[in-house]
């Protein structure tokens, strides 16, 4: 069975998600969790409000409403379980950031595990586990 489009449809919620953190849009990642748990250093947090206040309270944000970061993913890799309308992938992701006095640097790389489900035919995230292996300088990234 063809399930390129399907690959595509989840390739582009992990894209998606680290071009909202990345514009500052809290509230839009949030909606990708709707229905779904985020799993990072804190303890797990599920739903649109709770990952949205989630980072918002751990995110730094500046005078541009950014974070002023660059979120790179790679190594996606998604496996389809088109029967029962549900899909994992893993993925590779390393966190750059620049400020005024800070040049561009990497500041913490990890990986991604994502769970997903189809709903009337749209992909949607039900978990993400986050797992930073790498982490430089997230002083300017994180509070606290």
């Amino acid at each position: 069975m063809d399930t390129s489009a399907d690959t595509f449809a989840v390739t582009h919620l992990i894209t998606r998600y680290a071009e909202l953190v990345d514009t500052g849009d809290f509230a839009g990642v949030g909606a990708l969790f709707a229905k779904a748990s985020f799993i990072g250093s804190g303890p797990p947090v599920e739903g649109a409000e709770a990952v949205e206040r989630m980072l918002r309270e751990s995110v730094i944000l500046y005078e541009d409403g950014t974070p002023r970061t660059h979120h790179v993913t790679t190594n996606i890799a998604v496996d389809i379980d088109d029967d029962a309308g549900r899909a994992s992938a893993r993925s590779y992701v390393t966190v750059f950031q620049e400020l005024p006095g800070l040049p561009l640097q990497p500041v913490a790389a990890g990986r991604y595990r994502d769970r997903f489900y189809r709903h009337y035919g749209q992909w949607r995230f039900v978990e993400r586990q986050v797992t930073m292996h790498l982490v430089g300088d997230v002083s300017r990234h994180l509070r606290g």
